[in-house]
C-alpha cells in the first residue's frame, strides 16, 4: 500500500518542488529557459507514452496475433478525442497567450492558466493510475518498478511545469506564496486522477490494453496541441528540440532500467 501511495503522489511532489522556485529565483523566466523546459516535458511524455503505455498494451494483446496492435490503436484514438473534447469545453489560457480557449467564463487569467496545466496533467495522472492498477492487480507484464519508473519520470517532468506556472505569476506581480499555491494547484489533478483510476481497478483491469492506449493518446494530444507549439514559438531556436531529446532519452532509460 505504501508503494502504491508513493507512485500516486510522486508526480505531485515534482510539481511542488518546481513551483517552489518562486522562493529561490528572481526576475522573469527567460524565453529560452521556458522553451527548454517545455521541450523536456514533451520528450518525457512521448517516451512515457511509447515505453510505459503503448508497448505494454500491445504485449498484453499478444494473443490477438497480428491484430495485437488493435486495443492500443483504439485506445490512442479514444484518448485523442477525449482530450480534444475537454480542450473545447474546459475554459483555459495557454502560457504567453491572451486568447482564452474552451467555454466562455468569468475566470481570471491566473485561474485559467492553472486550468490549462491541470488539463494537460490529467492524462499524466491517468497514466500513472492505469499502470498502478495493472501492477496492483497482479498483471505479470507490469511490475512495481515499471510503475515507479513512470511516476518518477513524470515527477521529473513536473519540476519544470511547476516553475513554468509559478514564475510568470510572480513576475506579473503576484505574491510568492500565492504564485506557489497556484503552481501546486495545477498538479493536484494528477494524484486525484491516478487515485480514481486505481479505485476503479475492477473496471480498468479487464480492458487494460485499451486504457493504456487511452492514456497514451491523451498524453500525445497534449504534446502535439500544446507543448510543441510552446517550445517553438518566437525566434527560431534549437533549444526546445535539444531538450525534447534529453527528456525523451531520460524517460526511455528510466523505463528500461527500472521497469
Amino acid at each position: 500500500m505504501t508503494q502504491a501511495l508513493i507512485v500516486i503522489f510522486l508526480p505531485l511532489l515534482g510539481t511542488v518542488l518546481g513551483a517552489a522556485c518562486v522562493f529561490f529565483l528572481k526576475g522573469q523566466m527567460r524565453l529560452g529557459v521556458q522553451r527548454g523546459l517545455t521541450g523536456f516535458a514533451a520528450g518525457v511524455m512521448v517516451a512515457a507514452s511509447v515505453w510505459s503505455l503503448i508497448i505494454p498494451a500491445m504485449e498484453q494483446s499478444a494473443h490477438l496475433g497480428k491484430l495485437a496492435f488493435l486495443p492500443a490503436f483504439a485506445g490512442v484514438w479514444l484518448g485523442f478525442l477525449f482530450l480534444m473534447l475537454l480542450d473545447r469545453v474546459v475554459p483555459h489560457l495557454h502560457l504567453n497567450s491572451d486568447c482564452p480557449e474552451g467555454s466562455a467564463c468569468n475566470l481570471g487569467k491566473s485561474s485559467m492558466m492553472v486550468l490549462a496545466v491541470a488539463l494537460h496533467n490529467l492524462p499524466e495522472g491517468m497514466a500513472v493510475g492505469v499502470v498502478a492498477a495493472g501492477w496492483l492487480s497482479g498483471d505479470e507484464s507490469i511490475s512495481a518498478a515499471a510503475a515507479l519508473a513512470l511516476a518518477l519520470g513524470i515527477a521529473i517532468q513536473n519540476l519544470p511545469e511547476g516553475a513554468i506556472i509559478s514564475m510568470p505569476l510572480k513576475s506579473g506581480g503576484m505574491r510568492r506564496g500565492r504564485a506557489f499555491s497556484y503552481g501546486v494547484l495545477s498538479g493536484v489533478i494528477e494524484p486525484v486522477g491516478a487515485g480514481l483510476t486505481v479505485a476503479l481497478a475492477s473496471l480498468v483491469v479487464p480492458i487494460l490494453p485499451y486504457v493504456l492506449g487511452f492514456a497514451a493518446g491523451a498524453m500525445l494530444y497534449v504534446v502535439v496541441e500544446e507543448l510543441i507549439p510552446e517550445m517553438s514559438e518566437g525566434e527560431h531556436s534549437h533549444i526546445g528540440t535539444i531538450f525534447f531529446a534529453v527528456g525523451f532519452s531520460l524517460m526511455m532509460v528510466l523505463d528500461v532500467a527500472l521497469g
